[in-house]
């Protein structure tokens, strides 16, 4: 989404929010600079600057003359100038970590929870945020976000199943988030939140166009277009796991045949009975399959194989996957190998949902829904600590 500041509108609170995201997205950067960025006047950002740097969300810093004159102060975010806790919540457990602005994992708690109901879920998320937010006492934290397996809103697929949270249908997700920790909340699915996380933090950093492949209890994906998630009409595009693949194959609990992530998926693998390259060389085929629909759909720079599942299962798997099928992507003048194996690691999905709250809070479109708001209840980026 374009970065571009109003005099209308929205006003002030809406640009500022501008002017710190431009800087967390392209800092260190320069007050001219994110003037042209965003359409506003160099008096304007400056003033804007000013204020941020007085609330210690960003930092200014100038290098040594190397000639005469000086070179001018050029800005970045400042990584403790504030907190936001990213959880995740699979039918394994529960994951939760503090995350700083540049996106540096501070401290990270894990609960054993097999398919928790919601209550149980929600007290153990709630002691846990309070745990780590303690760790910082008098550190601002932002907000929280909660990354779980979707799709959301779909009755007959929607927290069904073992690759779900079942039993949550009808949870009024942020509602009890935000009740549970006292911050504002955010939820999002899993794959967007792992795809955000590697985009912000891994691969993402060089490449603007690819596909992030989930491999999690379940399978989905994310197609990362120009730096954002695309999320179709209702916010569950990527439900790759539910594409039916095999005849007559394995019943899915969505009522489906032979879907995807019967095959292919931590869930698939816990009902193998054998080892890892035994599983690895029956799935091969399939998955060299879902690659070849992924680029004829897609056409990404690449795909990102990512999630759950260990960094050695998942290069076992895009190793054993060659000769991939002839694609739109089988290109003789291709920059990246078809298939890379996720940097981010297991956090990607926690640095994912920190960075949504982040952004719910700070981001343009946040000021876009939300001012009317934030204007009678006061301005969240004013000044003072929010955290419960």
């Amino acid at each position: 989404m374009a970065l571009r500041g109003t005099n209308q509108e929205f006003g002030r609170p809406y640009n500022r929010r501008i002017v710190l995201e431009s800087i967390r997205r392209f800092g260190p950067i320069a007050r001219g600079d994110i003037a042209q960025h965003v359409g506003l006047t160099v008096q304007t950002v400056s003033t804007i600057v000013r204020e941020l740097e007085e609330q210690g969300y960003i930092l200014s810093v100038r290098e040594e003359p190397k000639g005469r004159g000086h070179p001018p102060a050029t800005l970045r975010i400042n990584p403790e100038g504030g907190y936001a806790v990213g959880i995740h919540l699979t039918p394994l457990g529960i994951d939760a970590a503090l995350i700083n602005l540049s996106g540096d994992v501070i401290e990270s708690v894990h609960r054993e929870a097999p398919s928790p109901t919601p209550d149980l879920a929600f007290e153990a998320i709630g002691a846990m945020v309070a745990d780590l937010t303690g760790r910082r006492a008098g550190g601002r934290v932002i907000g929280v976000g909660m990354a779980l397996p979707g799709p959301f809103g779909v009755e007959t697929m929607s927290f069904v199943g073992p690759t779900t949270m079942a039993g949550w249908k009808g949870v009024p997700l942020r509602e009890r988030l935000a009740a549970a920790t006292g911050l504002p909340a955010f939820f999002e699915t899993d794959m967007a939140a792992a795809a955000m996380g590697e985009r912000l933090y891994g691969l993402g950093l060089q490449r603007s166009d690819y596909y992030y492949l989930y491999f999690s209890v379940g399978l989905g994906g994310a197609m990362v277009h120009d730096g954002g998630v695309l999320r179709g009409a209702w916010g569950n595009a990527g439900e790759i796991g539910h594409i039916p693949v095999v005849p007559e194959g394995e019943l899915c609990p969505c009522g489906n045949r032979g879907c995807l992530e019967r095959y292919l998926s931590l869930e698939a693998r816990g009902r193998w009975n054998g080892n890892d390259a035994g599983w690895v060389a029956e799935v091969a085929p399939i998955f060299r399959n879902a690659v070849a629909v992924i680029e004829n759909l897609f056409d990404p720079e690449t795909i990102v194989l990512g999630g759950l599942a260990s960094p050695q299962l998942l290069e076992r798997l895009a190793a054993l996957a060659e000769p991939l099928h002839n694609s739109v992507s089988a290109r003789k003048d291709r920059a990246a190998p078809r298939i890379l194996v996720a940097q981010g690691g297991q956090h990607a999905v926690l640095r994912g949902a920190a960075a949504l709250a982040v952004s719910g809070v700070l981001s343009p479109r946040f000021g876009q829904i939300f001012t009317a708001k934030r204007q009678r209840e006061g301005d969240l980026l004013n000044g003072g600590d929010i955290a419960a």
